[in-house]
């Protein structure tokens, strides 16, 4: 381990600092070692640092706890993802306050093409256990990475049902990794090791307290492409995470259920109120995800670029260098100012270029 892992898990040990003041911090001095040799006037002058904050991380000594962290990180083999690492999960560098650190366990990939994260409640009925399974079995080739919170009920039957059909699963925990809760989930966890993986921001020795129940959904949030909401009363985890996700612009849908059930509530309120899209099957939301629309007949790259502008040239060659690419990728990467971004977006959609995806995403046809 380098001894920048030092600083980086020491940067999430400062009083004061949370995810998105390291962000901030981040962006102005490009690694974590930078930050703590800055001068305490430089960190007191930028924005929503200020001087308490500055003097928080100018004090800040004790490097002890993140060392212990690092023989914890290398004894099990664990994959630390800073916020700045290439493996870091990208889709949530869209949300304001993603996780400074991640601590991941597992084999499946992070930033593959499809991810879609599966919630809902702990006392699941019959009916939302059978809707997941057949959710899931419906997904199977798709080969789509499914999330989901370790929990009871509804996250444990998608795990499973992902495992039984052959699809990697994420479980993403409200506690370090020395531990597994709920405890009856330790052979499942096991399971998920080797077809999928385990993620967390907390370190070791951290309870699965009340209070990181929310930072946990919101990764499950905004890891995923899109959020399925299978059954929740009208308050509880699954509804803080629908609204995480739709908060951070991400498609939510709902399963809808008996208006009587005060399992279904949750969901038929997320589409009574635009918060969800109500979702039936799989091909539903294969198709308002754009996954299972034909690919285009690739065409000569002469004939496509035929009377179009630097800047929507530059526009399609980051669009191929995936499948699908979010608007916020195409502002950061193109350089170009937002206006001449939109522009060229318009123009590039109204010739059949590209087209537009659910989620602010883009594809060439």
């Amino acid at each position: 381990m380098t001894n920048e892992l030092l600083y980086q898990i020491a940067l999430t040990l400062i009083p004061n600092i949370g995810a998105v003041q390291a962000k901030t911090l981040l962006e102005n001095f490009g690694d974590a070692e930078s930050i703590f040799k800055a001068k305490i006037k430089t960190l007191s002058n930028i924005e929503n640092i200020g001087e308490v904050r500055a003097a928080s991380i100018k004090e800040f000594e004790d490097f002890t706890e993140a060392e212990q962290e690092i023989a914890f990180i290398e004894k099990f083999k664990i994959q630390p993802l800073f916020i700045t690492d290439k493996n870091y999960p990208q889709r949530l560098l869209r949300c304001y306050d993603a996780p400074t650190l991640l601590y991941y366990r597992g084999n499946a990939d992070l930033n593959t093409t499809k991810i879609i994260s599966i919630i809902g409640t702990r006392n699941n009925t019959d009916y939302g256990k059978q809707v997941t399974e057949k959710l899931v079995a419906d997904l199977q080739e798709q080969n789509i990475l499914i999330i989901s919170g370790l929990a009871f009920g509804i996250d444990a039957i998608a795990h499973k049902a992902a495992l039984n059909n052959g699809l990697p699963t994420i479980g993403v925990l409200a506690h370090g990794l020395d531990s597994i809760y709920p405890s009856q989930h330790k052979s499942l966890a096991k399971d998920m090791l080797q077809q999928g993986g385990l993620l967390t921001e907390f370190r070791k020795e951290t309870k699965p307290d009340k209070h990181n129940f929310p930072r946990r959904n919101r990764i499950v949030a905004g890891m995923a492409d899109a959020t399925i909401v299978v059954e929740t009363a009208i308050k509880g985890g699954s509804m803080i995470t629908a609204e995480l996700a739709h908060n951070y612009n991400r498609d939510v849908f709902a399963i809808p259920g008996k208006i009587t059930d005060s399992k279904s509530a949750g969901c038929n309120y997320l589409v009574k109120h635009g918060h969800a899209v109500l979702l039936t099957d799989a091909q539903q939301l294969t198709e308002a995800l754009g996954w299972k629309q034909k690919k285009a007949k690739p065409k000569p790259q002469k004939e496509l670029f035929i009377d179009l502008t630097p800047d929507e040239k530059t526009i399609i060659e980051i669009l191929r260098q995936k499948e699908s690419t979010h608007i916020d990728e195409l502002f950061l990467k193109s350089g170009i100012s937002s206006s001449a971004v939109a522009g060229a977006m318009l123009s590039l959609e109204l010739q059949n270029v590209i087209s537009s995806l659910p989620g602010k995403m883009y594809r060439i046809l």
